[in-house]
């Protein structure tokens, strides 16, 4: 999902307060997502065979209206995270995050990290009760999309208005676990979880199907915690020996029910177009068998043929690569960086 791509960790109630709702530009930010515009062939005179991007682009507009919920080439997100022209950001090219976040094996990282909360009886309790993931998942997948993508590649200022706004939405989600026990989606302990299953799936996928370029696992999860801080996590880990064991600590407060099951359902089965399903499977049987041998073995579950998962989900994130092109968030981001911007607002765009 490049940040760009994503199906993210924090608790999302729909409408507004997801993102801020201007930037200091006065500017508006809505919920929703860019997809890079196709150009047309350079020459009509010539038959030429068709590029396979081209080939593919029913493919990507079917992924670009999910993740976004426009297939019309519009970039709001994009042009906010393009502005103010030059203004730094948390995060720049050659950053773990950056390149994480800009790789479609983030697809993975994002199921397989709802995976991993789903086990903790609190945070599922924050989301089963307060969260419209069920009635509207595309909705709550863009509005966490957007705060990633927010966050990983825009100016500081829009960064910081980002967690804020979610931070105050936070306080909104609270509750009695069907236990007895209180929850709060402002309680640093539940953000640590939230943010290390988060931090693991994102790097796990990365590690076993990124294609874009090797990076640094403790500089990733390094600058993973600048985002978990400002967003409440008390100390968060900043290698993987500390991620590790951050787990071990949260392991004997989780569990596996019926809620659990019926939320991995859910997940396993979302209900997609169905021209995506198969593809969006794939990828679901890929999350499941690299999750933690720890977390399978709580779920009574031995992938079987877990080699053949990935390698799956391989071919399948080829051909996304392929059809996608790049992550219209860290375009902007470079963009931005640049000091690029036309007159109307909106990136440049690649001759």
């Amino acid at each position: 999902m490049s940040s760009g791509w994503l199906m993210a960790p924090w608790w999302h109630e729909r409408g507004p307060g997801a993102l801020p709702s201007a930037l200091p530009s006065g500017d508006p930010v809505p919920d929703s997502w860019a997809r890079p515009q196709m150009r047309p062939a350079d020459s009509c005179r010539t038959l030429v065979p068709m590029p396979t991007s081209t080939l593919l682009s029913p493919l990507a507009a079917s992924v670009r209206e999910v993740l976004s919920g426009r297939a019309d080439g519009q970039s709001d997100i994009a042009r906010a995270i393009a502005r103010p022209p030059g203004a730094p950001g948390w995060f720049a090219p050659g950053d773990a995050i950056w390149t994480v976040h800009g790789s479609v094996a983030t697809f993975v990282g994002g199921i397989r990290s709802l995976y991993l909360q789903a086990l903790h009886p609190l945070a599922l309790a924050g989301v089963d009760r307060h969260s419209t993931y069920r009635e509207d998942p595309f909705g709550r997948l863009q509005r966490t999309g957007a705060f990633l993508a927010a966050t990983t590649y825009g100016s500081a200022d829009l960064a910081q208005q980002t967690v804020d706004a979610v931070r105050v939405m936070h306080r909104r989600v609270q509750g009695t676990a069907s236990d007895g026990r209180p929850y709060s989606a402002g309680d640093p302990r539940l953000l640590e979880w939230v943010h290390i299953a988060l931090v693991d799936s994102m790097l796990s996928a990365y590690l076993h199907l990124g294609r874009e370029g090797a990076i640094d696992p403790d500089a990733y999860v390094s600058d993973m915690a600048v985002v978990g801080e400002r967003m409440g996590v008390v100390r968060p880990p900043r290698t993987q020996a500390e991620l590790a064991e951050c787990f071990a600590g949260f392991q004997p407060e989780l569990r596996v029910d019926d809620l659990v099951g019926r939320t991995h359902d859910f997940v396993t089965n979302a209900p997609l177009p169905l021209a995506l399903r198969p593809g969006y499977r794939v990828l679901a049987r890929a999350a499941w068998a690299t999750q933690p041998d720890w977390a399978l073995g709580m779920l009574g579950s031995t992938p079987r043929f877990g080699g053949l998962d990935v390698a799956g989900a391989d071919a399948a994130l080829r051909v996304l690569r392929v059809a996608l092109v790049a992550s219209p968030a860290r375009m902007a981001g470079e963009r931005r960086l640049a000091g690029e911007l036309q007159a109307d607002g909106a990136p440049l765009r690649s001759a």
